[in-house]
């Protein structure tokens, strides 16, 4: 009996061990913008969707979103929106189909987008900055918690290139869009609709689609970051982390306001203040699930299984 015990406690620590290593990663959203800004995200194929698919988050803000291994999808910020109490309304830049909580909804260009689909087990995850639906933000994506003594890189977006964007390209703010600043930047794609700037039609491949004048505008600025569809070589980058820290405005408290701003509602989802870092939590809705690492179901089915067949022959 004493040995069957044994088998049986060492079994237990393998099982925990072994679903503790499954943990998801956490996504940890920091608006350093001197006023609000609502980030969304959508989920790739196959992939459940986040915690939030859109929340708001003050000037000085935090937030923690957690996903599940092998997850693929997108995390952008939106600027000067407006919505009701029921999540009805629109944005400057960045909407999702007019509301606060995306759904499966991606985001209207131009708008800076971080990229990534998580590895399962020992392979490496595959991330991005991409200006190619243009560029609204500032965005730096940083990992952290890294799996071994491989060196993984911070990429984005950090420079305002909303202040150098092209007349032809620029997206302004302001009533009647004739007031204002640039709020966003086109890509050649979205201003032109031409195949060779679309990367479409012949060409639809990285033979024939070249940089043109308005991307490597974007790459001198952003040398990391996609500049259009077959930007590969210089902007995809591999890792292996728990964490990623995504930074909208990293180096920058001074930069205006949209235009078309307006007050945020309370949060309603767990965030940390820039003053206490303290929770802030929904009185209608627990974000423990924003918080807590999931266990990995295969594994965990496994392991279930495996703890029956144990019991049943030793004990």
């Amino acid at each position: 009996m004493t040995s069957s015990f044994c088998k049986f406690h060492s079994f237990l620590l393998i099982l925990f061990f072994s679903l503790s290593s499954s943990s998801s990663n956490i996504f940890t959203i920091t608006n350093n913008c001197p006023y609000t800004i609502w980030p969304g995200t959508l989920s790739g194929s196959g992939s459940p969707p986040l915690t939030t698919t859109g929340f708001q988050l003050n000037s000085g803000q935090k937030a923690k979103l957690t996903s599940v291994p092998g997850w693929s999808g997108r995390i952008w910020g939106r600027t000067g929106c407006n919505f009701d109490a029921t999540g009805i309304g629109k944005c400057l830049t960045g909407d999702c189909g007019g509301r606060l909580e995306c759904d499966g909804t991606g985001a209207a260009p131009p708008t800076s987008l971080f990229e990534i689909t998580l590895g399962q087990g020992n392979t490496q995850d595959f991330y991005d900055v991409s200006m190619v639906d243009g560029y609204n933000l500032p965005i730096l994506a940083v990992p952290r918690g890294v799996y071994g003594d491989r060196a993984c890189n911070a990429t984005g977006c950090v420079y305002d290139l909303n202040r150098g964007c092209p007349r032809e390209l620029q997206v302004v703010g302001g009533e009647g869009g004739n007031e204002g600043g640039v709020v966003a930047c086109k890509s050649a794609c979205e201003a032109f609709g031409s195949d060779r700037y679309c990367c479409s039609g012949e060409f639809a491949n990285p033979n024939t689609c070249q940089p043109t004048y308005y991307s490597t505008i974007f790459k001198r600025a952003c040398p990391r970051a996609y500049s259009y569809a077959f930007d590969d070589g210089t902007s995809t980058f591999t890792c292996r982390a728990t964490e990623y820290d995504i930074v909208f405005c990293p180096y920058s408290n001074r930069m205006k306001r949209p235009n078309n701003f307006v007050s945020p509602p309370p949060p309603y989802y767990q965030i940390e203040q820039p003053t206490t870092g303290k929770a802030v939590k929904d009185m209608a809705s627990t974000s423990s699930s924003s918080i807590l690492s999931p266990f990995s179901v295969p594994v965990f089915i496994f392991m279930f299984i495996s703890l029956i067949n144990f019991l049943s022959i030793n004990i």
